[in-house]
């Protein structure tokens, strides 16, 4: 079985308005929101065996935070800048080139992709908060195999979801 955990970058910083969308940092929320929602995922004691992150400076904060609230050192983080803002046949394309040694990945990224990668797979939600995960899992041992003839909603969570 393989399981998926999409993570939105936590909420971003606009108060640089000269900066590019690619270099916008965090805000406060976001720096905030980011190792609660990561401490959750420790809770539960859900550790990925991969991160694979946007090179967008507010999805790498966000997936460096995770990492640093699971134990996970950042040289083990994946940056790859075809992230940034992909369409949901981008993200699968990436999902679909891991190796199947890895069972849970993390993917750190943007919406409209997330939302619509979700809704393909078969998720029901209108819109995935900043710094929300939504995982699924996959009836199948191959990264290459999944979709959403294999998916099933594992959880979703976000930052004012009560607990």
């Amino acid at each position: 079985m393989k399981k998926i955990i999409l993570i939105r970058h936590g909420k971003s910083a606009w108060d640089q308005p000269w900066l590019s969308d690619h270099d916008r940092p965090l805000a406060d929320r976001g720096i905030h929101d980011a190792p609660k929602m990561a401490s959750r995922l420790k809770e539960k004691s859900i550790h990925p065996d991969l991160i694979l992150s946007s090179t967008a400076i507010r999805a790498a904060e966000t997936a460096k935070i995770t990492a640093e609230i699971l134990g996970i050192p950042e040289d083990e983080i994946e940056f790859e800048k075809n992230l940034y803002h992909a369409s949901p046949s981008i993200l699968l394309k990436y999902i679909h080139l891991q190796k199947d040694s890895k069972d849970l990945i993390f993917l750190v990224g943007h919406n409209p992709g997330l939302n619509e990668l979700i809704s393909y797979l078969g998720g029901k939600l209108d819109n995935l908060p900043t710094s929300g995960q939504f995982g699924f899992t996959f009836a199948t041992n191959s990264w290459n195999e999944i979709g959403p003839q294999n998916a099933k909603v594992w959880f979703i969570d976000y930052p004012k979801k009560k607990h």
